[in-house]
């Protein structure tokens, strides 16, 4: 309700903050431009509150005459009771106080929270008193150190009774003097989760919590959760009813009334929330969460990290995320809440960028326990040099990390997922190394499966899955190009020997993300090359020979290389499906170099291409169409090659066929692409 007048002079507004509602409503108005004096009854209350220029605070408990005296000097527009519903003396006194002084008040109330199951009410303190005399146990209470003294009467009360307030010298001072020391005074600051709550209830062997119907903001809903998962008794002291505002009703009518055009910046969190149950949340996680006015996030993690009373929006697309909280502008705390570590592999890389663009927002990134992390925790083994692998909705080849290291985490989207890996696994001769499956972690259903890959190639189970990979034979690749010519099968197919395959692909330029064709691929000696330095990348192999692409097939699982696509078909018909190349390998044409030449360009203008001719003819084509076209590092290189061969006791050198390599960039400007190529 509101009493009084209304006075718009300037933008001024008093407010006695008792209440997180009240510590809430300065910082709102503060960050609007308003000028706040805030009033609290403890120095303790006082260093909860922000510390902006245009807000002042005082900590002097005041009667009639003091807020009479206050309200004249400070000559605020409204005047805002937000001091604790039990409070009635100092509500009575503020309302008085504002009509002798001719100005507005509005009394913010909390929303009342649900009784119950299992809940004894009880009319005031006395009252509630009498009923713990006839229980056994021990109690907490959870009022407040006010009205500890009528306590005191209870049977052992220096032995059952534990207490919680908050940690202030007054609040201290008080329980000692009353015999209330030790163990059993708890000095704590909330708001507290079900969680800790829970807690304490095991730590203490609580049979009986007292609390007082202090609704969302007070913490009631996570007293109650908790009381009730332990199974005790929960004594609740009933606030008085009264009318009034709410603290959202408060903020639309502030914002009308006093025409606020902005000023305020939202608050946005970017929490971690660790693996997925609150139990993994860390400290910082979980204050921001219970201090926000709306959790957005997936739906699994709004559960996890939203406490009754709260507002909440299921969300999980940056863009959609950044809407609902323009079109909220009432919520001065928003907690968006990301699955395990904020900088792993997490969509709020992409929400940061957005919010940074926004003005009238203000971001904060907060990090988590990584599932990783918690998952070899779980194992009891080190990550540090592990290789880290998403397949979580991204194309992603994690054969090659596995390939070069002994240790590899994988962090699946399905179990479509884990099946594909462990079927790779097996096909490339990796089936026997060991598996480790983490299932749902840090849930009531959690799983850790151990077995060998090949065990897995039928899996069924829970799609949110980490893998943790040994590979005995792992963690050692070769620094330099050059995988010896008799680790590939050759048959009756032409190969692209060790020396020069080395050389094209130095010149190709391969980075480790590129998109690579090997035109007229041969036994594939190139395309499986290519594929382990492009461990990120992708790599096509057009052949239009049946026993080549076999050969191709069989050396890319010998390579352990799972990134390779073997295309069987005629070049150029067969690359129009294919997406743009950065890297082309042409090491036969069937005629038609022109053709292919022109239509990787086509698809990317700033290809650099590759030629391995052996006949005059084809360099000749080659060397032709590069005068005709836009071109840099345009280089001819020929390449002879002898290698010795036992004749009786002696070596002799023969010489192969000399190969013509010819190297250039499309396009008349160098490839600024980031990293250096490999």
């Amino acid at each position: 309700m509101i009493w009084g007048k209304h006075c718009m002079s300037d933008r001024r507004i008093l407010i006695f903050a008792g209440t997180t509602e009240g510590r809430r409503l300065t910082e709102y108005m503060a960050g609007c431009g308003v000028s706040v004096h805030a009033c609290t009854a403890t120095q303790y209350g006082e260093s909860m509150l922000p510390f902006r220029e245009n807000v002042t605070v005082s900590h002097e408990r005041m009667g009639y005459e003091e807020m009479c005296g206050l309200i004249r000097s400070f000559s605020p527009s409204y005047v805002i009771d937000a001091t604790h519903p039990y409070a009635r003396e100092v509500t009575e006194n503020v309302r008085n106080a504002c009509r002798s002084c001719s100005v507005s008040c509005l009394r913010l109330v909390r929303e009342r929270g649900e009784r119950g199951s299992g809940i004894i009410c009880a009319e005031d303190t006395e009252e509630a008193v009498r009923l713990l005399e006839k229980t056994t146990g021990n109690i907490l209470v959870t009022t407040g150190s006010k009205e500890l003294e009528k306590y005191t009467c209870l049977t052992d009360y220096r032995e059952r009774l534990y207490v919680r307030v908050l940690p202030s010298s007054e609040s201290v001072a008080k329980c000692e003097g009353l015999g209330i020391k030790g163990r059993h005074l708890i000095c704590m600051q909330g708001p507290f989760s079900a969680e800790m709550n829970a807690a304490v209830i095991r730590e203490f062997s609580i049979s009986c919590m007292v609390t007082k119907e202090s609704g969302a903001a007070g913490g009631y809903p996570q007293k109650y959760e908790a009381a009730r998962a332990a199974g005790i008794r929960m004594i609740v002291i009933g606030r008085p009813d009264e009318e009034g505002y709410t603290y959202k009703e408060a903020v639309a009518f502030l914002e009308k009334a006093l025409k606020l055009c902005g000023g305020r910046k939202q608050k946005v969190a970017l929490a971690g929330i660790g693996p997925g149950s609150s139990d993994t949340f860390t400290e910082h996680a979980r204050e921001v969460f219970c201090r926000a006015d709306l959790i957005i996030g997936a739906k699994r993690m709004v559960e996890a990290a939203r406490e009754k009373g709260q507002a909440g929006y299921e969300a999980y697309k940056p863009e959609e995320i950044l809407a609902y909280i323009r079109e909220h502008p009432e919520y001065a705390r928003v907690a968006v809440a990301f699955s395990g570590d904020t900088g792993f592999y997490s969509g709020a890389g992409k929400l940061s960028a957005l919010l940074e663009k926004e003005k009238d927002m203000e971001a904060e990134m907060i990090p988590g326990i990584s599932s990783v992390s918690y998952f070899c925790a779980r194992l009891g083994v080190s990550w540090e040099d592990a290789a880290l692998c998403s397949m979580h909705g991204r194309e992603a080849s994690p054969l090659s990390f596995i390939r070069e290291h002994e240790k590899t985490v994988v962090l699946a989207g399905s179990a479509g997922d884990v099946r594909r890996l462990c079927r790779s696994m097996t096909e490339t001769g990796l089936g026997e190394e060991p598996v480790c499956i983490g299932i749902n972690l840090s849930y009531d259903n959690e799983q850790i499966l151990r077995g060998r890959a090949k065990e897995y190639t039928d899996y069924q189970g829970g799609a949110l899955a980490v893998l943790y990979i040994y590979n005995s034979s792992g963690g050692n690749p070769p620094a330099v190009q050059g995988i010896p010519d008799d680790r590939f099968v050759r048959g009756n197919v032409p190969m692209t020997k060790e020396e020069i395959r080395c050389i094209s692909l130095s010149k190709l330029r391969i980075r480790k993300d590129s998109v690579i064709y090997d035109i007229g691929a041969g036994t594939g000696s190139v395309a499986a090359e290519a594929a382990v330095r492009a461990s990120g990348g992708h790599v096509y192999a057009i052949e239009r020979n049946a026993e080549a692409v076999r050969l191709i097939r069989e050396n890319g699982r010998r390579m352990r290389a799972d990134n390779i696509t073997v295309i069987e078909g005629r070049a150029p018909a067969a690359l129009e499906a294919l997406p743009a190349p950065d890297c082309v390998f042409v090491g036969g044409s069937g005629g038609a170099l022109r053709e292919i030449l022109d239509t990787v360009i086509r698809k990317n203008p700033r290809v650099r291409i590759v030629i391995n001719a052996i006949a005059l003819e084809t360099l000749s084509e080659a060397a032709g169409y590069c005068k005709e076209i836009k071109k840099t590092e345009e280089e001819i290189t020929q390449i002879t090659v002898a290698k010795a061969r036992k004749a009786g006791n002696y070596s002799m050198m023969t010489g192969q066929n000399p190969v013509y390599i010819i190297s250039f960039t499309c396009g008349e400007e160098k490839d600024e692409k980031g990293d250096e190529p490999v």
